[in-house]
């Protein structure tokens, strides 16, 4: 790295998008990962859909037990 940069002709903003939504990333245990990827294939579907409705189903459960 330099010792010092110029940023004088920078441009605040620049890249910025207002409408961009961040999404984030998450991390499962290899063994989770492993597990679901053989049911997602055994049901024919995605690992990431498979996913959503095991948690979509434990909201629900979480949202009655409050």
């Amino acid at each position: 790295m330099e010792p010092e940069y110029d940023f004088s002709r920078a441009e605040r903003g620049k890249f910025y998008r207002e409408d961009v939504i961040f999404k984030v990333p998450i991390y499962l245990a290899d063994e989770v990962v492993e597990f679901f990827a053989k049911r997602a294939e055994a049901k024919g579907v995605e690992l990431s859909e498979l996913l959503n409705d095991v948690l979509r189903q434990d909201i629900a459960l979480l949202e009655k037990m409050q």
